[in-house]
């Protein structure tokens, strides 16, 4: 699956959104405006300089429908809510070449607030993979004590958890030592 790279970005972006989510770590990652200055500047969300308590809480707002579309049952509920956390952003497609990237297309209306920014372009982004036909894609680790999110871009759909390094050794590991506890009884 092709993906260009500003969607590739704002997947990213999305999955690490909603992976800061309680529900997935054992705090929620963007407890303060702090939080959510380390999030843009590590994700290099541009045209954000100033960051007030309401923008904390239209982040959480917009993390939720993306934790929202992740959940969804079927590629039809998927499309619905992502037309609506779109709309409701305010939609403004630009082309744009900045801070070294090639041209590239931002969603966000100039002088949108960073929740409109992040629901913008997560939100075409996650439009993209419904178009697709890839919804299916959209995935929550199955370790049975994780259950972040992560975006399945193997060639063959088969990823499982959203860590091969963690979760998927630690379960790869946790099977071999009982195969081998098994064997030796």
């Amino acid at each position: 699956m092709l993906i260009p790279h500003d969607t590739r970005i704002a997947l990213d972006m999305v999955v690490d959104l909603v992976n800061t989510a309680p529900e997935s770590e054992a705090r929620d990652r963007l407890a303060d405006v702090d939080a959510l200055h380390a999030f843009v500047k590590d994700h290099s969300v541009s045209g954000v300089e100033r960051l007030s308590p309401g923008d904390l809480l239209g982040v959480k707002q917009v993390r939720a429908r993306f934790a929202e579309i992740f959940a969804a049952p079927d590629a039809r509920s998927a499309a619905a809510l992502v037309n609506q956390l779109v709309a409701a952003a305010g939609t403004t497609p630009q082309l744009t070449d900045h801070d070294g990237y090639d041209w590239h297309v931002h969603y966000f209306a100039p002088g949108a607030s960073v929740a409109d920014h992040l629901a913008a372009d997560g939100g075409m982004a996650l439009a993209f993979i419904v178009v697709t036909g890839e919804q299916e894609r959209l995935r929550r680790c199955e370790a049975p004590d994780c259950g972040r999110a992560f975006v399945d871009l193997s060639r063959n759909r088969s990823r499982r958890y959203c860590s091969s390094r963690t979760c998927g050794n630690r379960l790869h590991v946790a099977a071999y030592r009982a195969r081998r506890k098994e064997a030796a009884g």
